[in-house]
């Protein structure tokens, strides 16, 4: 427990760091382009007085430096304006200067940048100097969204390695607990087919340790399914028919009358590769699941369908419906409508069509009220 909160608190130490770390590059990039801006709105003053200075110049003026100071802009857009009309432009495309529409357009966009400086070279006449941002400013003013969007695929990344080492982890509990349960069941399990042999010698009706007989081989098929989960299972050619309607009928002899059982579907082999007993497994979770549904009393349909490539298992109940916001999450771990449910069967039921089986189950319709049905779907064996 300690070492579990001690782990969380060193995990939301580095969340905080990372957090002000990122804070502070933000702050000084935008403080730097606060230092850009106003640096260049000193140098197009600086402009815009060499432009005044130019306009008023007489013989006796020395223009050396107004002219240089014009020339040494570069790379700052301007538009120099009188009664909203362009006068002349430094840094500006001759393609945009020499269509009227662009022209204009441009100017608008100057417009939105910066304010204007307005030269008064004499009283009532002035102009005005709209400039944009140079290329620097362009470049600095982006960064920040760059470097956003590089935390955002960095902390996707860790998140998506952190959310699969959990999975990781997570299986390997469910695994272990799995064999460790299998093993716990083979101890009692061994000892009631003792047991049994020993009723055989005395005098008791047959068909009662007949009936035994069948529980104790249903506890060592259950033992079985929870010592392959977390190893990869054996998969073997088998009548994908004729193993589904094994457990099926199995379970239609266990459940109460009030439950009608139909099949509907081939009578002829289909070869499938599966392991057959968790397979089996699949089938009795779905089955259970539809009748917990249907609060032990309704309909439930089996269907098997086939087509060149593929065949599809149908499990129909008329119990109470899934809502279509939770066709998904009903298979994550952890999930269930019952009061004192794991949910852990159909996350159980997914992992064994999905990754033992190389399948696909899904929720394939469901109406509240009406009832719910599961596919389940299978490669044939070709």
């Amino acid at each position: 427990m300690r070492f579990s909160e001690s782990r969380n608190t060193t995990r939301w130490i580095i969340i905080s760091v990372s957090f002000l770390i990122i804070s502070l590059i933000l702050w000084n990039t935008y403080t730097f382009f606060q230092i850009f801006k106003n640096e260049e709105r000193l140098k197009m003053n600086l402009w815009a007085n060499a432009q005044k200075t130019l306009i008023n110049a007489d013989e006796n003026t020395d223009l050396d430096l107004p002219l240089n100071i014009l020339n040494n802009n570069t790379s700052v857009p301007v538009m120099l304006t009188m009664y909203d009309k362009v006068i002349s432009s430094v840094n500006v495309p001759d393609e945009i200067l020499a269509d009227e529409k662009k022209s204009m357009s441009y100017l608008n966009n100057l417009k939105n940048e910066n304010e204007p400086i307005v030269i008064e070279y004499a009283p009532g006449k002035h102009q005005e100097v709209y400039y944009g941002n140079s290329a620097l400013i362009n470049k600095l003013k982006y960064y920040p969204v760059a470097l956003l969007l590089i935390i955002f695929l960095f902390g996707a990344l860790i998140y998506n390695f952190y959310k699969t080492t959990k999975m990781a982890t997570q299986n390997k509990l469910w695994a272990g607990m799995a064999k460790e349960t299998a093993h716990q069941i083979g101890t009692p399990l061994s000892s009631l087919i003792g047991w049994v042999e020993i009723l055989k010698t005395e005098e008791i009706d047959q068909s009662i340790t007949l009936e035994i007989e069948k529980d104790i081989e249903r506890l060592q098929t259950i033992t079985d399914r929870f010592s392959k989960i977390g190893s990869v299972p054996v998969l073997e050619e088998q009548d994908i028919v004729a193993e589904t309607l094994n457990t099926y009928e199995y379970l239609q002899s266990r459940f109460s009358k009030q439950v009608t059982f139909s099949y509907h579907g081939p009578k002829e082999p289909v070869l499938v590769l599966i392991n057959p007993t968790l397979h089996s497994w699949t089938i009795e979770n779905l089955i259970k699941n539809a009748i917990d549904a249907m609060k032990g009393k309704g309909t439930l349909d089996l269907q098997i369908e086939q087509d060149a490539h593929h065949v599809k298992i149908n499990v129909k109940d008329s119990g109470t419906g899934i809502s279509k916001k939770q066709f998904k999450t009903i298979f994550e771990p952890g999930f269930t409508t019952k009061k004192r449910g794991w949910g852990l069967g159909l996350s159980l039921t997914k992992r064994i069509v999905e990754e033992y089986h190389s399948g696909k189950i899904k929720v394939l319709n469901s109406e509240i009220g009406k009832g719910t049905t599961f596919q389940i779907l299978l490669n044939k064996k070709v």
